[in-house]
């Protein structure tokens, strides 16, 4: 019986992320869902986006905390659209929540919404929320054994940040040890090193989101 709800659970997720997939289509905007545990730099990646991207990509950011709405006010300050959604407890983004508010959008101005996902590195990667890519922000700080013990974020995602190298040395953190682990759950997947203090691999990460827009206005 617990199978069957969590089923039907997971299916009524799906069914909304497919209409909120052919919204974001019809609309030609690229969605990337950033997911990541709490503290390893999501928001701060965000912000250095904001800078490099700013007045060439058309962007929005939606935001999702369990309380407070702390990140979606730094995320303001660069002037860029957000919106907040607090789950109140919940650790996850499904799809309705996002439609929800990405109904109050003009999706047909953007060219890149990012949804930042509740700081968690098991349940975000299970909800489909209609996103063109889901994305994973890794901090060194947070050990290197982590893609080996929370997989499925890794498998599920086109691209994996990790973030914080400016402090590599002061960690017990094996970069090469990561780097093979997570090619292993997921060959050929994208892979950055970023400091957000250094702003060292921060070009290439939006590059990466460049070709995405690109790609997905082309289709």
């Amino acid at each position: 019986m617990e199978i069957q709800v969590r089923k039907n659970i997971l299916g009524e997720n799906d069914r909304m992320a497919a209409e909120n997939r052919a919204m974001f289509a019809d609309n030609g905007v690229y969605v990337i869902n950033l997911m990541g545990s709490p503290g390893s730099g999501k928001t701060s990646v965000l912000e250095k986006t904001m800078e490099k991207l700013k007045g060439e990509l058309r962007m929005a950011v939606i935001e999702g905390d369990l309380f407070t709405s702390k990140d979606a006010d730094r995320i303001a300050k660069h002037d860029v659209p957000v919106i907040q959604i607090n789950t109140s407890g919940g650790c996850h983004l499904d799809a309705a929540m996002v439609q929800k508010v990405a109904r109050k959008m003009d999706l047909a101005a953007l060219d890149l919404l990012i949804v930042e996902n509740v700081g968690n590195l098991v349940c975000p990667a299970e909800f489909d929320v209609g996103e063109d890519d889901k994305g994973v922000v890794l901090s060194v700080t947070e050990g290197d054994d982590k893609p080996l013990k929370y997989p499925l974020i890794f498998k599920e995602s086109a691209v994996a940040i990790l973030n914080k190298v400016d402090i590599l040395p002061y960690c017990n953190f094996d970069m090469e040890s990561a780097r093979e682990d997570i090619s292993a759950l997921h060959p050929g997947m994208t892979i950055l090193e970023t400091s957000c203090t250094t702003g060292q691999g921060i070009e290439p990460w939006c590059e990466w989101l460049r070709q995405r827009v690109e790609e997905k206005q082309n289709r």
